[in-house]
């Protein structure tokens, strides 16, 4: 096998001593630069497999370094060297291709280490173009982590220790259309387990008397019709990551076997008497207020410790709104390669109507609303005629309650909803009907809770969650 080549690009010489005499010891073959300049030159000479490269040179960005040594080797692999890990920088080199990157000052063990997790990433990732890694219940999913926001940077970080730490269980909290799942497989990726299966289970959309069949697996025999043994998917999953998506929506029966496997790593399959170990990271995310519903007796207390060792809460978009225009930009290129279109941008007008919008569907609604505009408008930019009039008339935006209404039929409340022709998210209908029950009650929040089947503590997190004011004004 041929030798490995690493360039390393510091403007601190010895720096570049340190790191070119640690690589030459792991068996690499080493060159090094102290600037912009000798770096490209460099590059061009060496062709190296990969870079250590300082994001501070004293004549170069090491950001546009980065774009230009991967659009010249693409399969290149590019560690980042800051000052800072803080630094918004940081999270724009990863999201620009870099593969990693080490914080000065840092510990030469712990840069082998990432040398060697790269090499052995940029590896896995050709040997998955003939081994796909399998998935249930949802399609291949290609959106990315965007966003370089101070919460955004926290998500990295905690993701990097997930997946480096090899932690066996995590959970991931965060409202409908942020990006839990997107979360859950990129720590399976930035782990050793990458090159074993990632499997998904939405909890919710599975009926209760088939869900632990699904999970576990069944013997021959176990019901009706059980012809053959079939494994389930934690035992399919051997090795990898089990990410179970809505587990707050898991019963409470199913719960308690949850818990035997993040305990003992060991399950028995529906019908079976032996008991299987295994060895799978749990991934678990939820958009419920999982205190709350251990408070009301609907998931288990003990249960939720366990999961709540390492937790990733991935923040709304309304709270990292200046991710706004960078999500817009990466879904206009996104769609255009989708739909064969040639969107060059948006508006400075379409634009400052987003970045104005709440944005209740998160995440997920924005690339709608990006994929609606894109259909209707021919280009080349994105613009206001083109976005929903909740977006571009603020105002309006909660104008939905005039089409809930609460009937009475034989004593028993029951709710009649007519749809508005812009359509309507389901916080959106669970944001007005707290609104009714605070107006019918005066904005006594005891009372409203009650209406809703609640206690005041969820109503209140209920409320800062839909930015509800707390008195009628």
């Amino acid at each position: 096998m041929a030798q490995q080549k690493i360039l390393i690009v510091d403007d601190e010489k010895m720096v570049c001593w340190s790191l070119a005499e640690t690589m030459k010891s792991c068996g690499y073959a080493v060159e090094t630069a102290n600037s912009g300049t000798e770096a490209i030159e460099r590059f061009a000479q060496f062709e190296p497999d990969m870079i250590l490269l300082d994001i501070c040179l004293p004549d170069a960005n090491g950001l546009d370094l980065l774009h230009k040594f991967k659009e010249q080797k693409p399969d290149a692999g590019v560690i980042m060297i800051t000052a800072d890990a803080h630094l918004d920088s940081t999270v724009k080199a990863l999201q620009g291709g870099a593969d990693d990157y080490v914080g000065k000052p840092f510990k030469l063990t712990h840069v082998e280490k990432t040398v060697k997790n790269v090499f052995e990433r940029l590896n896995g990732k050709k040997r998955a173009v003939s081994e796909p890694v399998r998935r249930t219940g949802v399609e291949e999913e290609t959106d990315q982590l965007i966003g370089s926001s101070e919460q955004m940077v926290e998500v990295f970080k905690l993701i990097k220790i997930c997946g480096e730490g090899d932690c066996k269980t995590v959970l991931i909290l965060g409202e409908s259309g942020t990006g839990k799942e997107l979360i859950a497989k990129a720590i399976h990726d930035y782990s050793e387990r990458r090159d074993q299966p990632f499997i998904e289970v939405n909890c919710a959309a599975i009926p209760d008397n088939l869900l632990e069949n699904e999970l576990f697996g069944h013997e021959k025999g176990a019901f009706t019709d059980a012809s053959t043994k079939e494994m389930g998917i934690f035992e399919s999953a051997r090795g990898g990551t089990v990410f179970l998506d809505e587990i707050g929506d898991m019963p409470l029966a199913m719960q308690a076997k949850i818990l035997k496997v993040i305990e003992n790593r060991s399950f028995r399959r529906v019908g079976g008497r032996d008991t299987l170990k295994v060895d799978v990271r749990i991934v678990a995310a939820t958009n419920c207020d999982l205190p709350a519903l251990v408070e009301r007796g609907e998931f288990r207390s003990d249960l939720y410790y366990r999961l709540n060792v390492l937790s990733i809460r991935m923040p709304p978009l309304r709270e990292r709104r200046g991710c706004i225009p960078t999500l817009v930009d990466y879904f206009i290129k996104r769609l255009n390669r989708e739909y064969s279109k040639d969107f060059r941008g948006i508006t400075h007008a379409a634009m400052q109507a987003l970045e104005g919008y709440t944005w209740p569907g998160n995440v997920r609604e924005l690339r709608n609303t990006i994929e609606r505009a894109m259909m209707l408008g021919s280009g080349p930019e994105i613009d206001t005629e083109h976005l929903p009039e909740e977006v571009t008339n603020p105002r309006q935006k909660h104008s939905t309650s005039q089409n809930l209404g609460v009937i009475s039929t034989n004593g028993i409340n029951s709710i009649q909803i007519q749809l508005p022709p812009e359509g309507i998210t389901m916080e959106g209908v669970e944001r007005e009907l707290i609104i009714m029950a605070l107006k019918q009650h005066d904005y006594n929040q005891t009372r409203a809770a009650k209406t809703l089947g609640m206690s005041r503590d969820t109503l209140r997190y209920r409320m800062k969650k839909f930015e509800i004011q707390e008195e009628n004004s």
